[in-house]
């Protein structure tokens, strides 16, 4: 697939690429209900999106005339900047709606400030909510695409995209590979989204966390599921031996309010990944995170910024990634 240059009437080939047609989705809620061949077909998109983004003029008409809305009720800095800068590198119109400022705080529902956006004429929708499944209501309720961009405990379907779209860059597949998850499974809407991606992919997925970080009901989860197998290993230095690719997730300092933790301090020496630990896994391995990134923590800054570390490219990546949804969703259409 080729995004053809901003100087004629066509913003993509006129007749679009067959494997176009495999796409189904009207939101991206999720990653449940996706295929493998949908998976490749974002990393084909993001493709072309990346070669976009190397011109001098990182702009195409893709997406003239549509416009995106952004409601964010918890704070972020590289999701919604991200979505933002895709939508106006397509050309269209972005609303941004804090809620911290909008009538959300006098009262009004979740579906009736999204109906305020539709009416002006919003065509996709990006929204954060504490609450796990708000987008899937808003989805429900309103007539035009929904991009969940992180609901509570839940799912972020497009930081598991990026991440599952670094590896394959690198890598040149997920299948068979060793993705080693380190930390606060629990609360991480990151590593759900990245379970259900990485098993789609045909990866092999390790779970390396205390027992009062692991999602209650875990096994019953992945079979009622029907997840392929997914390993739980406690010991950090038992998981990582063998390893392709390493995702330490962000300590929530406020679980310490909750006692799932002794102490930051047994943590870090159970659960940090540094050097000597990284060397445990195979040498090509990847180290990731999703951001933002408490240093000294799940992560030691020699590893953070090493040189098997992808952490300022996955940022990259996932404005790639979120140009080739916005495509994917409303460009492919026309």
């Amino acid at each position: 697939m080729k995004v053809t240059e901003p100087n004629t009437s066509t913003v993509m080939p006129e007749t679009s690429p067959p494997s176009l047609k495999l796409w189904q989705h009207n939101h991206i809620l999720d990653l449940d209900n996706f295929t493998k061949d949908e998976i490749e077909l974002v990393f084909e998109t993001s493709n072309a999106m990346k070669e976009v983004l190397k011109r001098e003029i990182k702009k195409v008409p893709t997406l003239r005339g549509k416009t995106l809305a952004t409601l964010f009720c918890e704070p972020s800095t590289r999701t919604r900047a991200s979505f933002e800068l895709a939508a106006k590198n397509l050309s269209a119109d972005v609303i941004n709606l804090d809620a911290i400022k909008s009538s959300v705080i006098k009262g009004e529902s979740l579906i009736d400030t999204l109906r305020t956006l539709q009416a002006m004429g919003a065509d996709i929708i990006v929204i954060r909510h504490s609450q796990s499944g708000a987008p899937y209501l808003a989805a429900r309720h309103l007539n035009v695409s929904i991009i969940n961009a992180g609901d509570g405990w839940h799912a972020h379907p497009t930081q598991a995209l990026l991440d599952l779209y670094t590896i394959h860059h690198h890598l040149g597949q997920l299948n068979g590979l060793k993705v080693v998850i380190i930390g606060d499974i629990m609360h991480s809407r990151v590593a759900h989204s990245n379970i259900w991606g990485m098993s789609i992919m045909g990866a092999e997925v390790i779970l390396c966390a205390p027992a009062s970080l692991l999602p209650y009901g875990l096994n019953d989860f992945i079979t009622n599921c029907h997840l392929p197998p997914i390993t739980v290993e406690p010991k950090l230095d038992i998981a990582l031996k063998g390893a392709d690719a390493i995702m330490p997730l962000r300590l929530q300092k406020e679980r310490q309010q909750t006692n799932l933790l002794p102490s930051l301090r047994e943590y870090i020496q159970l659960y940090q990944l540094n050097q000597e630990r990284l060397s445990l896994a195979k040498s090509h391995a990847l180290v990731l995170h999703p951001g933002p990134v408490n240093e000294g923590i799940e992560i030691a800054p020699e590893v953070a910024y090493g040189a098997q570390s992808v952490i300022e490219e996955q940022v990259t990546n996932g404005l790639a990634i979120r140009m080739a949804l916005l495509y994917l969703i409303v460009g492919g259409k026309r």
